[in-house]
């Protein structure tokens, strides 16, 4: 399959993808005596992939083959990672089991698609690793395949660390994930099933107030306002359109926005993606509505003309407050609206302190 380019960017592959042709690799191993270079899978979603063998090693009836992960031009934390896996015969129709070796996390907390117990390699990957191992088995005329497959994921655990998998209740180490095989670059998918598995979690752990975060400032301020456990708080970062169309689908009882000014402002104005790349702060609006709120005309002209939202605020003056209240409360009723259900929303404005300026809705 070509590596297409979205608008110059280079498509990667997902840790699943890889983990499924260093199987195979694995498996020929067993059933041939040798390790294929390269090393070809079906994608879930229709073609193929081939992928370059980067380990090869025999371990008395166990094959290990390794796949070093290319994630494309996205700025993914596993980039560069070598993801093995490790194959071990089992016992003639037992299928193909699954085991976390090295840097791949183990599932301690209900509400994710796995098991308690199990090794975080997700259903998806899963499945594409046993098309691989039976489309080998059905090249070679061999019978279907009884296997252990071992993944590992050398300093997995260092680059967990980098993840949300803590949180999520996946430990040791990092997660097997991807849908489709292929990584588009800048579309975050990652980020956004950990933001919808922690709300699975959160709700399988029965929590009704969840508070989501657009980073690590404001999560500190939610931790002053309420006594929260850690399953409970959800990094969303720009994410907040995803977050709240998660919980239309899957809801809970309460939910708090917590995230600075500037952040708030564009939520305020109807923007559900966050990320400067992707909506801009209206200064002119900020500015108008500080007038409404009766800020003397200077500041409001001064205001209009403000580089950015933290300007517009700075220049509010005795207004300051009012202004991040105002913005506070056109947020909520933007999550309201996308909502469009039961639960209570309070959004709160927070400076770079991790001090409340503002809330609506509490």
């Amino acid at each position: 399959m070509p590596r297409e380019a979205i608008s110059g960017l280079r498509r990667g592959w997902t840790t699943g993808a890889c983990a499924a042709a260093a199987a195979r690799a694995a498996f020929a191993a067993l059933l041939h005596g040798r390790f294929p270079d390269p090393v070809a899978i079906r994608l879930p979603r229709g073609g193929h992939a081939e992928f370059a063998r980067a380990l090869a090693e025999w371990r008395e009836r166990r094959t290990r083959a390794g796949i070093v992960k290319d994630a494309g031009d996205d700025p993914d934390v596993t980039h560069g990672a070598l993801v093995i896996a490790e194959l071990e015969p089992a016992p003639a129709g037992s299928g193909i089991g699954f085991a976390a070796g090295e840097g791949v996390g183990v599932v301690t907390r209900a509400g994710l698609a796995l098991a308690v117990g199990e090794p975080a390699i997700n259903p998806a990957p899963r499945a594409m690793i046993r098309d691989a191992l039976s489309d080998e088995a059905a090249a070679a005329g061999a019978p279907a395949p009884a296997v252990t497959v071992t993944i590992s994921i050398p300093g997995g655990a260092r680059l967990a660390a980098k993840t949300m998998n803590a949180r999520l209740g996946i430990v040791g180490g990092l997660s097997i994930l991807g849908t489709t095989g292929i990584v588009i670059p800048y579309s975050c998918s990652s980020w956004i099933h950990s933001i919808q598995r922690g709300i699975d979690v959160a709700r399988a752990a029965g929590l009704g107030h969840i508070a989501a975060v657009t980073g690590a400032t404001s999560e500190r301020a939610v931790r002053r306002l309420y006594d929260l456990p850690e399953h409970g708080l959800i990094d969303m970062g720009d994410f907040v359109g995803g977050t709240l169309k998660y919980l239309r689908a899957h809801p809970v009882d309460r939910l708090t926005i917590a995230g600075g000014f500037a952040k708030l402002a564009k939520l305020a104005d109807g923007h559900l993606d966050l990320h400067s790349a992707r909506s801009r702060v209206d200064v002119a609006a900020l500015a108008g509505l500080l007038g409404s709120l009766g800020a003397e005309p200077a500041a409001v002209l001064a205001a209009g003309r403000a580089a950015g939202a933290g300007e517009v605020l700075a220049l509010a003056g005795p207004r300051r407050r009012a202004l991040a209240h105002a913005v506070a409360r056109r947020a909520r009723e933007v999550a309201l609206a996308t909502l469009s259900g039961a639960t209570a929303i309070d959004v709160a404005v927070v400076d770079g302190n991790a001090n409340l300026v503002a809330r609506a809705g509490e």
